[in-house]
């Protein structure tokens, strides 16, 4: 009876938090922190600073998937501005790295969300080796 007690209530806290039953990559991203936490297969992985949309744009709120990625991408809007490692995952919005580094941590972008480069290298690895199917990005405000 003490085992399916344990069970029912393991069971219980796996369906009550999906991104900790969740296998794959969970990107949680917070406009009101400007940060993003990674979690792979449930598990704390890396913490970041990002920015996201300033005052006059807006960074879309929601889940979503990967719906592209390019290692090498420039800007068609913004002059080709370089946007390394972009994992596109609503119409034209994409997390990805950023040289203007000393932004990172506040409101600076037309809407996508930024990371140093080295943190957006580490997360599309992720997404390739997980798959976009088994990735999960999550903005809140």
């Amino acid at each position: 009876m003490r085992r399916s007690f344990l069970l029912a209530a393991l069971l219980s806290v796996a369906l009550a938090i999906p991104s900790l039953a969740h296998a794959g990559v969970v990107a949680q991203i917070s406009l009101s922190n400007q940060r993003m936490q990674v979690y792979v297969n449930g598990r704390p992985t890396y913490t970041w600073k990002v920015s996201t949309a300033r005052s006059g744009y807006r960074t879309p709120t929601g889940t979503y998937k990967p719906t592209a990625l390019s290692r090498y991408h420039r800007s068609s809007i913004y002059d080709g501005s370089p946007m390394p490692y972009s994992i596109f995952f609503y119409k034209g919005y994409a997390i990805h790295g950023s040289y203007e580094t000393k932004y990172l941590g506040r409101p600076a972008s037309h809407g996508c969300v930024r990371l140093h480069p080295s943190n957006a290298a580490a997360l599309y690895s992720l997404v390739q080796k997980y798959g976009p199917g088994n990735t999960t990005i999550k903005i809140t405000r």
